[in-house]
């Protein structure tokens, strides 16, 4: 990652309470630290929701990486669909 420094800007803060950052920045989630009273370090970030959590893990992420490229060696089929699905109990009995 590269960082690029950037003269300080003069910002006002309006009567609401808020700040523009910038267009570019628009819709982006941010992390707003306050180191002391009055100063502060805003930094984007990503946020993961804890119910997804567990694909970030290493073992998750490694068996995803392995279907992802076991995907792209075998082509889709409807060939044995029925098989498919009376095996994970949605077939006809």
């Amino acid at each position: 990652m590269v960082a690029s420094i950037h003269p300080p800007t003069v910002k006002v803060i309006g009567s609401n309470g808020q700040i523009s950052l910038g267009k570019q920045y628009a819709g982006r989630q941010v992390l707003v630290e306050e180191r002391e009273p009055g100063v502060w370090v805003v930094r984007t970030a990503t946020v993961i929701a804890d119910n997804e959590r567990w694909l970030h893990e290493p073992r998750a992420a490694a068996d995803l990486q392995a279907a992802l490229a076991w995907s792209m060696t075998h082509s889709p089929s409807d060939e044995n669909v029925d098989d498919v699905l009376h095996k994970v109990g949605h077939g006809s009995e």
